[in-house]
């Protein structure tokens, strides 16, 4: 007889033992693999990298603001006041149309554009729509679609008495070219 290089193994041949331990190691293998599971795949491709949006910045407060107007003793009053984001800069702006508190009469209104820069503390005056010395009061104001329109009543000459105007426009204000620019609505007409 002859006698092999390789001397035999004792586990060459198979009995049920070896079976059995063949089979709770494959099991094994199998439940640790289900719990051991990668992410899912996702199709989507990750969103480029967009400019984070401008901080929400609340519109100016035209009582915050020192306006150029000069009314003495007495105080400001806003009389209307409407915001929107005039100039597309993703800030609010604040229209105002203020006059002196006077006791008597019908002072004339100042209309002023008010903004808050992102690294200012206080809102500051960036344009005066109409200036108080027009001897102006203003009416039907309003800010919507990024323009200001109102009604504005003033005085053909000085010898007209301040409680009766005697001319009447429509106007109509829009951010151009780096600064408001007035215009007449369409189909407005002027008395």
């Amino acid at each position: 007889m002859q006698q092999s290089a390789v001397p035999e193994l004792a586990h060459a041949h198979t009995r049920p033992i070896h079976w059995l331990a063949t089979a709770t190691a494959l099991a094994g293998v199998v439940a640790l693999s289900s719990a051991l599971q990668p992410d899912a795949a996702r199709a989507a491709q990750p969103a480029p990298a967009t400019a984070p949006a401008p901080a929400a910045v609340a519109p100016p407060d035209p009582t915050e603001v020192d306006l150029p107007l000069d009314c003495g003793p007495v105080g400001v009053v806003v009389k209307k006041k409407g915001s929107a984001d005039l100039d597309g800069d993703g800030r609010p702006e604040t229209v105002a149309v203020v006059h002196c508190d006077a006791s008597m009469g019908t002072p004339p209104d100042g209309v002023y554009v008010l903004t808050r820069s992102t690294d200012a503390a206080q809102p500051r005056v960036v344009a005066t729509l109409v200036n108080p010395k027009d001897r102006t009061t203003v009416s039907d104001f309003a800010v919507r679609d990024a323009a200001v329109t109102a009604t504005l009543h003033g005085y053909s000459s000085d010898d007209v008495p301040n409680c009766c105007p005697d001319v009447t426009d429509l106007v109509k204000w829009q951010w151009k070219n780096g600064a408001f620019v007035r215009s007449t609505p369409a189909g407005a007409q002027s008395v």
